[in-house]
């Protein structure tokens, strides 16, 4: 009987994804891109100023990417759905322009290494960041994955928390507009 509820809570955080939802800031998502309409009085819809560092401990603000479109993806190694949807991330990325795009793929695992090891034994191309600080309010999210795009001039017009498929003519599409 302990085995058994041992599988059924495996399989439910395994379907259920590492969050309690699948929503955007809109609503349940319906396989459309839902689009949040920027209004400047309220600061969490502007990419954050947020410090990281990337794999050679490197610093970088999040705002140093302001101009191009933004793509931030909250992930830890340990996280089921985080490792399902790294393939679909990683194909995007070898689609869009990196003169017009910059993906950001910001491990939430205990420490860098352990993220760092990860990319490496799964030959990830994506850039993986570690926070150097706290993470900003728009990314205090119910749970993991949860991706935010941003576009050109900062604003979030998506953001999805759960698991999703981007390789798809609709991510691809929204990075080339």
């Amino acid at each position: 009987m302990k085995n058994f509820l041992l599988f059924i809570a495996f399989a439910m955080i395994i379907f259920a994804g590492c969050n309690n939802s699948n929503a955007t800031a809109q609503g349940e998502t319906d396989g459309s891109i839902e689009t949040i309409t920027p209004n400047p009085s309220r600061a969490e819809v502007i990419l954050p100023v947020f410090k990281m560092v990337d794999l050679k401990r490197k610093p970088f603000s999040l705002a140093d990417f302001k101009g191009k479109k933004v793509f931030v993806n909250l992930w830890a190694s340990w996280c089921p759905p985080c490792r399902a949807e790294i393939p679909s991330i990683e194909k995007l990325y070898s689609k869009v322009d990196k003169s017009k795009a910059v993906f950001i793929m910001l491990s939430l695992d205990n420490d860098f290494e352990t993220a760092v090891n990860f990319a490496g034994k799964n030959k990830m191309v994506t850039p993986v960041y570690y926070p150097a600080e706290n993470l900003p309010a728009l990314f205090n999210v119910q749970g993991i994955p949860a991706t935010f795009i941003f576009d050109e001039k900062g604003n979030l017009v998506t953001r999805i928390e759960g698991g999703d498929d981007y390789d798809t003519e609709k991510y691809l599409n929204l990075f080339n507009k």
